[in-house]
């Protein structure tokens, strides 16, 4: 059995569940700063917004629609971003436009989401494996010292401490990467499906106005 090698194995696996927490924390902040860019602030920041392109709206100014879409602090959220798809298409049936919005909302907004929370999904996975892994290594080289001291005919439980403190802690050190992770994702998810609730409901907001006020039949 060689020993020198497991206890490599031990220092690779500790360095492995650091980066993972790292990269899970890392990974859980840039989440929420990305669902938090693509809703809006407050209720009144949305409700502002929303009748400002209402009146536009009325008035057929479509160019100030986008203008007002395209520049801070509204470029990067997700229903002005749909709005401006909208006023691109705003010739088409109403039908096709909400599956054009929708197929737009799943493709710019939603899958960038869901593969960032993906990851943090793996790394919930990973760390107690990890751990499990640790487990495993700690005891295998407690078991081959026990052989050793078998052989050689002396016996010293103390031997055995480091080993079994090493299994024990990567397997607690997983766990505890895994717990916080889940409760984030689970918050992350949350907010994910309230900003689809949000981005329904303003969107379809708007196109009542765009359907009462266009000059052609879109129903």
């Amino acid at each position: 059995m060689d020993i020198p090698i497991l206890d490599i194995a031990g220092y690779v696996i500790y360095a492995a569940m650091a980066l993972a927490a790292l990269y899970g924390v890392f990974v859980t902040i840039l989440l929420t700063r990305r669902v938090g860019q693509k809703q809006f602030r407050s209720t009144a920041q949305a409700e502002d917004f929303l009748t400002e392109i209402e009146d536009h709206l009325k008035q057929k100014e479509y160019e100030a629609i986008i203008e007002k879409c395209d520049r801070p602090p509204f470029w990067s959220k997700a229903v002005p971003q749909l709005i401006m798809v909208a006023i691109d298409n705003r010739h088409q049936k109403l039908t096709r436009l909400r599956r054009t919005l929708a197929e737009r909302f799943e493709r710019d907004v939603l899958a960038d989401l869901d593969y960032r929370a993906s990851w943090i999904s793996t790394i919930v996975k990973s760390a107690p494996m990890l751990g499990l892994l640790g487990t495993v290594v700690g005891m295998i080289n407690a078991f081959a010292k026990i052989a050793a001291m078998q052989q050689s005919g002396k016996t010293d439980p103390s031997v055995l401490a480091q080993d079994i403190s090493f299994a024990l802690s990567t397997t607690a050190i997983g766990l505890a990467i895994a717990i916080p992770l889940v409760l984030a994702g689970n918050m992350l998810q949350v907010r994910i499906g309230k900003l689809q609730d949000s981005v329904q409901e303003q969107l379809g907001r708007f196109l009542d106005v765009l359907v009462d006020t266009s000059d052609e039949e879109l129903v």
